[in-house]
């Protein structure tokens, strides 16, 4: 077992990250010990309750089901939520459990955060993408018809349980969703300011095939050197002030991307990986990078076979981007390379960002 520990020294808070490859039923047994006997809802993802549920036999009445899909992190959902805890007479010291996808923590965690000003808040991630990024550091959101994220709050977990044995049944497009975040942390991971010299990219490059195969020591061990990249960040910049911004690279982009495309069309890390690509030739364009470290990112990125995704609209993407949450007024921020795994933040007017 892997046991990692987040601390946030603004708020006095540390929470332990769990990564261990167990039995579903054992992994039961440690969310109930860490609960002790406090009363607690369940907020799991429709294909997990379909694929673990009787392995994970949480009774009917502790349980909401999150239909699977982007469109379903929103108002109507969050409130329903809110209303199952209440009809529980859930108390601020009771708990919410997070059993899925970064469409689960996040909602889950956002009416974890509000419920009584404040409730326990469980994360078990079970999906790549939410095992690497979204379970850790205490983002939480829901979607607006407006964009993506734009409702939300930071409230850390007190626990994330991470199971890699989850991933065995992911499906092949959802797990290279993952990896797009992945991918991410290695074109940022001297931006990071980890004092571990992790070098994601080698490990990237020599396992490729370990990765795709699903090879449990190597995803434990990938899982293990994001969360330290992750945690790294966090702990220097909880509410993304500063250093935390890094972590949106490919993201300002890559959110027009989904909301173009009203989130049905690609997943999260395949509008990301679009993103990425779309910053390195921004940045190329600026002179902030040369061709050869853009040829690196493209040898890379194609190592992993990500969907390719047809170019949009210059005009319609630049005013979605104009919506992000961390726009101003009048320009649009990205997070740019400007070295190798090293990029910086850039504020740019829309007529600035022509490629």
């Amino acid at each position: 077992m892997i046991n990692l520990s987040v601390n946030i020294k603004s708020k006095n808070k540390s929470y332990p990250v769990f990564i261990e490859n167990q039995t579903i039923s054992a992994l039961k047994e440690k969310i109930l010990s860490f609960l002790n006997g406090k009363n607690f809802l369940v907020v799991i993802s429709e294909k997990v309750e379909k694929l673990y549920g009787k392995e994970l036999s949480f009774e009917k009445s502790q349980k909401f089901i999150l239909k699977d899909g982007e469109k379903e992190k929103n108002f109507k959902n969050y409130k329903k939520i809110l209303e199952k805890a209440l009809k529980m007479k859930l108390t601020r010291h009771d708990a919410i459990v997070a059993v899925g996808g970064g469409v689960v923590g996040d909602l889950a965690g956002f009416a974890a955060s509000t419920y009584m000003r404040g409730t326990g808040y469980i994360q078990v991630p079970t999906t790549l993408l939410a095992c690497i990024d979204s379970s850790v550091g205490g983002k939480t959101a829901i979607d607006t018809n407006y964009g993506k994220n734009l409702v939300g709050s930071f409230y850390q977990p007190d626990v994330v349980f991470i199971n890699p044995n989850f991933l065995k049944t992911l499906d092949d497009r959802q797990f290279k969703s993952g990896l797009g975040e992945v991918v991410k942390y290695t074109f940022i991971e001297k931006s990071c300011k980890c004092e571990e010299d992790l070098n994601l990219t080698n490990f990237l490059t020599e396992n490729v095939q370990n990765i795709l195969g699903k090879n449990e020591k190597t995803l434990s061990k990938l899982i293990e050197i994001c969360i330290k990249l992750k945690i790294s960040v966090v702990e220097k910049d909880e509410t993304e002030s500063g250093l935390r911004k890094i972590l949106n690279f490919g993201h300002t982009y890559g959110h027009a991307v989904e909301k173009i495309t009203n989130y049905k069309k690609y997943t999260h890390g395949e509008a990301i990986v679009e993103g990425m690509k779309f910053a390195f030739n921004l940045a190329v364009k600026r002179n902030l990078i040369d061709k050869n470290y853009k040829y690196f990112a493209d040898d890379v990125i194609k190592k992993f076979n990500f969907r390719e995704i047809q170019p949009f609209s210059q005009e319609k993407m630049v005013e979605l981007m104009q919506m992000d949450k961390k726009a101003t007024s009048k320009n649009i921020v990205f997070i740019l390379p400007t070295d190798y795994s090293t990029v910086n933040e850039f504020s740019l007017l829309p007529e600035e960002i022509n490629l």
